[in-house]
């Protein structure tokens, strides 16, 4: 295949560059951001894929975030592109802060709070959904009962504030992003129409001195 890489990575390479990619996070930035400049179509559609993309990173949904921004873009007619690269803005560095101020939002607006010491139970309540799940697999083709608690548990006191969280913050975030975006990628454009005009320019004043001077030669013979 053409596009295929010639250095196979390894399973632990591929979670490495998840967390940490090559050339590091700024590097990743400006790369994202430079093919969000180039992206064709207006400013304005543009930055509505990323309004799309920036605002599913607040959702709880792992691993299907490129599935919700492509949908919700299609919703709002954005650049479906465009709000897959935004969803780089959820990213190792981002998701704790994200996670914190989602599910606190979350919590206060259903009048809930966190048990005592709930930051240290945090992982455990992860855990225990992740047991319950395989035990219930397990189940299905066992005479293991099925047990729901630990799944529960992290619905009531994650999951579900984290959703009804994430609305707000992530509403507000994506909001400033796109207002941010639109601008930036008007006058992108704007600078880039400007060079290739001056280039098309140069080549037609070229083409007519080149035009003159062989006119020149033939009234000269």
């Amino acid at each position: 295949m053409v596009f295929k890489r010639r250095d196979k990575r390894t399973t632990i390479q591929v979670i490495a560059d998840g967390v940490y990619p090559k050339g590091g996070w700024t590097r990743a930035f400006h790369y994202v951001r430079h093919r969000l400049r180039r992206l064709p179509g207006t400013p304005e559609f543009i930055a509505r894929g990323v309004w799309a993309g920036v605002f599913t990173t607040f959702t709880p949904f792992y691993g299907l975030h490129f599935l919700i921004a492509a949908v919700i873009t299609r919703m709002i007619n954005g650049n479906v592109l465009a709000a897959l690269l935004s969803t780089f803005f959820g990213n190792p560095l981002t998701y704790l802060p994200i996670g914190v101020v989602s599910l606190k939002t979350g919590h206060f607006l259903l009048g809930t709070e966190f048990e005592e010491g709930a930051q240290q139970s945090l992982a455990s309540k992860f855990a225990n959904a992740g047991a319950d799940l395989w035990h219930n697999f397990i189940a299905v083709f066992t005479d293991e009962e099925m047990d729901w608690h630990g799944l529960s548990v992290f619905f009531d006191e994650v999951f579900f504030p984290y959703l009804v969280g994430g609305v707000l913050p992530g509403i507000l975030c994506a909001s400033i992003c796109y207002y941010l975006t639109a601008p930036v990628i008007r006058a992108y454009q704007k600078r880039r129409a400007a060079r290739f005009r001056k280039k098309v320019a140069k080549v037609r004043a070229k083409a007519r001195d080149l035009a003159a001077a062989k006119k020149e030669d033939d009234a000269q013979r």
